[in-house]
């Protein structure tokens, strides 16, 4: 199954993919409302047992499966090596997890040389399977997706999230939180960086930013935004989203330079 890359290797990958998140996802959604082990990483940046069991499940899954894939995980870190990788987010939302909120998701990519060619986001509480193969396409529950068709920001509904490092870095988004909340339908913080990206794709939300993330936040969600349509690059245009310091905009291309300018400042 793990080499060569072929399409059927693709979708062999994919199907794999899906049945672990959808395993995660149940053992996440059993334990909603139920953790007990909460602990701090940062001042606010939480984690809990559910996450190092939704992580220990899909790492065991993939050294079982492909032990000759490195993975790159949130909890772990780097395992292995190579330019075939798995990037998981075994629990993306763990501070709404942490307080009984049912909104967070279970990501997983699989990329090569950093470009993600599948990608699978679930939400669990919902029971919404969101995959996505380069050059397949975006699929919710067996429907393919689409971006929205809004041209004017004014009319747009955006979505973003906060660094964990907000109270000490003055680069902390809020700036622009306010400069769109002025200029927009409206901005929500949903806090799953793979759900908003998943709800991008969709065509429920028109954009995102974030600055700051790490790969496994949005690797699966960038595969499905792009199948779906839309354009991916930094808050600043560019196009390199895995060069430091990390940021990313996501949309369904049509409002993007108009959300490049109010985020670079050129736009009073």
């Amino acid at each position: 199954m793990c080499d060569p890359i072929s399409p059927d290797d693709l979708e062999a990958r994919l199907d794999f993919a899906i049945e672990q998140a959808q395993r995660a996802g149940e053992l996440l959604r059993e334990g909603q409302g139920c953790a007990q082990e909460v602990n701090h990483k940062g001042a606010i940046d939480l984690i809990t047992e559910y996450d190092l069991r939704s992580e220990e499940l899909l790492v065991e899954a993939i050294h079982e499966t492909c032990p000759g894939d490195a993975i790159l995980a949130e909890e772990e870190g780097e395992l292995g090596e190579g330019e075939a990788r798995w990037l998981i987010d075994p629990l993306d939302g763990t501070t709404n997890f942490a307080h009984g909120l049912p909104i967070f998701s279970v990501s997983i990519a699989w990329a090569v040389d950093l470009r993600p060619l599948v990608g699978v986001v679930y939400d669990p509480m919902r029971d919404e399977l969101f995959h996505a193969l380069r050059g397949g396409g975006a699929w919710l529950n067996g429907r393919r997706l689409r971006v929205s068709q809004e041209r004017e920001l004014e009319n747009s509904l955006l979505v973003t999230g906060f660094p964990y490092d907000r109270r000490t870095n003055p680069e902390n988004n809020l700036d622009h939180f306010a400069a769109f909340a002025l200029r927009t339908r409206g901005v929500r913080r949903l806090g799953a960086a793979s759900l908003d990206l998943a709800n991008v794709a969709a065509g429920r939300f028109d954009g995102y930013w974030e600055v700051r993330l790490w790969p496994w936040d949005w690797a699966a969600g960038m595969l499905l935004v792009e199948e779906a349509g839309g354009r991916i690059s930094r808050t600043d245009g560019g196009t390199d989203v895995f060069a430091q310091p990390t940021s990313m905009l996501a949309s369904n291309g049509l409002i993007h330079e108009a959300m490049v300018r109010v985020l670079s400042g050129k736009e009073a």
